[in-house]
């Protein structure tokens, strides 16, 4: 398995950080892409990706709730940080406008720069997107064709939504939002509808714990062990179409195509 979302950055992995990495092997996970969302993380997350290049790649990008805080030649540093070898997207960005941490204005402002930087530099774009469906995918739009693959991270959008992103040719990213009974309801009434080949796994680390563990950990932080309970319940609600084993065989070949992974 390939754990295409994970915040290793994030301060709740410091503390047993090479524990994390042996129990995700253990469980199975060959690889792991660490989500940056701001110019420190990336940084951050480059720098482990230097010591562990086999097992660790990273993205490069500033998230929505950051957009505000952006340098003014934050351009500039993303583009230089973006083509080391270690970083294999735009992203974490898009578009939240749930909460709103940066204004809107900033929001679309930051998206369109990363949308045009991963067109320039032909790397695919790893997005964000959360009540903002429609001015999220009217930016995207003209860049469907100059963008090589676009992955709508952590999908929790309704079928229609669903259907738009599929036509578009994105791949798709499934959590451990699917394993909630109540939020993710309908996210398992729909997922049946991703065709295996734009099909994408991630557990979004330390966020999102699957809620089918069990018996229930004592700690409330996902980490990418735990991918193999987002797999068991994608195999349910997929209604018998795919096996746990083809699930797993052809999300690890999308990643590795879409990523350019080893």
């Amino acid at each position: 398995m390939i754990d295409i979302g994970v915040n290793l950055t994030n301060q709740r992995f410091e503390k047993d950080y090479d524990d994390v990495l042996k129990r995700a092997k253990l469980a199975g996970i060959k690889h792991i892409l660490i989500t940056a969302t701001d110019l420190t993380h990336c940084q951050q997350a480059i720098e482990l990706c230097q010591k562990n290049n086999k097992f660790l790649s990273c993205t490069a990008g500033v998230h929505p709730h950051d957009a505000d805080n952006v340098a003014v030649n934050y351009r500039e540093q993303l583009l230089a940080l973006a083509q080391h070898d270690s970083v294999k997207a735009i992203g974490e960005c898009g578009l939240d406008f749930n909460r709103n941490f940066s204004t809107p204005e900033n929001q679309i402002d930051v998206f369109n720069t990363q949308i045009q930087l991963a067109a320039q530099l032909n790397m695919p774009l790893f997005l964000h997107q959360r009540d903002a469906f429609d001015t999220w995918f009217e930016l995207l739009t003209p860049f469907l064709d100059s963008v090589p693959a676009m992955v709508s991270h952590c999908f929790t959008g309704n079928k229609q939504q669903l259907k738009r992103c599929l036509d578009a040719g994105m791949y798709i990213g499934i959590t451990g939002w699917l394993c909630d009974n109540k939020r993710g309801q309908e996210l398992q009434e729909i997922v049946s509808y991703i065709p295996l080949d734009r099909l994408l796994i991630e557990t979004d680390a330390p966020f999102l714990t699957p809620k089918n563990i069990k018996p229930k950990p004592k700690s409330s932080r996902n980490e990418p062990s735990y991918l193999t309970y987002v797999v068991a319940m994608l195999a349910e609600k997929m209604n018998g179409k795919y096996s746990i084993e083809q699930i797993i065989q052809q999300s690890t070949n999308n990643a590795q195509q879409v990523f350019n992974l080893p």
